[in-house]
């Protein structure tokens, strides 16, 4: 039985979960909040109140060593020591081409990191900050990289090139890279599972649909194309990321109102998409509350939204020759029926059609009878997927 600590380090935060990737059981978790300014931290163990803790952290090493204490003392505790942690896995945004898979850390892996900051400036320094920190302070336990791009460097130059002079690419690395990729990994492969065939037989659609939005190609248990691209700002309209937009727009703006490249892209990432559109917020629910209480513009975003979704179906089931599942999942793909209605809604002629009674009545399977494409909503878990990554890839170590 391997205990596996999961960390996501922000820039001011350190979420963290444990595991028992013999069971899959989440035994404690908890998030590190406003490292470097005051300093709270959450921790919550199955069956138990959430233990509220306002402490000082002044780095990621001191909010290492509070979740340290958290998990090995007092009433919080759910180890006797830190020796039974076996390994840590980490979130990492950005690999780059370099990596396709998860990875124990080395030198040359934390190098590899920091090369990458230029292309994830606001992710990939935390994910460094967690790495080191936890080499100060857990020394000689395990470390993987688990990153979100790994899982989409199988596409082909045709999907991840730009059409940009080439020596872009080749001098600075401009290309498609894709995200989400843990979460797409793993819901395409419980859905191969779900429909009792091989992934290797199968050609998947997974709509990961969330405050941050994208859509993947998944043939024959690889991904063939995704929405999102050098950054997390292509692809869809999100809950504040406008998504793919013609990029002669941010010049026109820039002149017409007088702001800067880094307001330009400081309003393209935190006031645009849905947000952006409807003036009301970034979350769907308020926009749905708003869409019953008339209000135009709320309605017209959460359209924008579902039209571009279901543009990126038909464009992949194009790419990969046709569809065999088609699979939402992420908090708006799961918990938010309406919008799944209005993706699926015309898409009869590749052979998807929905049980309205099925999609409003929390089934995983919410295809019609008759229908060609299985269409499902499997909830996803980036952070069990870290875990296991972790524990493969550790007994593997032990092996060797």
């Amino acid at each position: 039985m391997l205990k596996i600590l999961v960390i996501n380090a922000g820039s001011s935060s350190l979420k963290y979960q444990l595991f028992d990737t013999d069971t899959h059981d989440v035994l404690a978790k908890g998030i590190c909040e406003r490292i470097g300014i005051d300093g709270k931290v959450k921790h919550s163990v199955p069956g138990h109140d959430t233990y509220v803790e306002e402490v000082e952290m002044k780095n990621h090493g001191d909010a290492t060593r509070i979740v340290i204490r958290l998990l090995t003392e007092g009433d919080t505790a759910v180890l006797s020591s830190l020796s039974e942690i076996d390994a840590i896995g980490h979130r990492v945004l950005h690999g780059g081409s370099e990596f396709t898979q998860s990875v124990i850390v080395d030198d040359r892996v934390i190098e590899a990191i920091r090369k990458c900051i230029p292309l994830g400036p606001l992710h990939n320094p935390a994910n460094l900050t967690g790495i080191l920190a936890c080499s100060e302070v857990m020394k000689g336990i395990p470390q993987v990289a688990v990153f979100d791009t790994a899982f989409h460097q199988t596409m082909p130059e045709k999907a991840y090139l730009y059409a940009l002079p080439y020596k872009y690419y080749e001098k600075h690395g401009v290309r498609r890279y894709g995200f989400h990729g843990t979460s797409h990994r793993y819901v395409s492969q419980k859905a191969a599972e779900f429909v009792g065939r091989p992934i290797e037989e199968l050609k998947i659609i997974v709509c990961h649909l969330g405050n941050g939005s994208s859509i993947s190609a998944v043939k024959y248990g690889k991904c063939i194309d995704t929405s999102m691209g050098l950054t997390p700002l292509e692809g869809v309209p999100m809950g504040t990321r406008s998504g793919s937009i013609d990029p002669a727009i941010l010049e026109y703006v820039m002149n017409a109102e007088g702001i800067s490249i880094s307001e330009m892209t400081e309003i393209l990432n935190k006031q645009s998409g849905v947000l952006g559109i409807s003036g009301v917020s970034s979350d769907f629910r308020d926009l749905d509350e708003a869409k019953k209480q008339g209000n135009r513009l709320a309605a017209v975003a959460l359209d924008c939204f579902s039209y571009a979704v279901k543009k990126y179906i038909g464009a992949y089931a194009a790419a990969m020759g046709g569809l065999d599942v088609l699979v939402f999942t992420a908090g708006i793909g799961e918990n938010n029926p309406d919008v799944r209605r209005d993706v699926t809604e015309g898409l009869e002629f590749l052979g998807v059609r929905v049980d309205l009674d099925k999609n409003y009545s929390k089934h995983n399977d919410i295809s019609a009878e008759g229908a060609t494409v299985r269409t499902l909503v499997i909830p996803t878990n980036e952070e069990l997927a870290i875990a296991m990554d972790t524990r493969d890839l550790v007994e593997k170590l032990v092996k060797h």
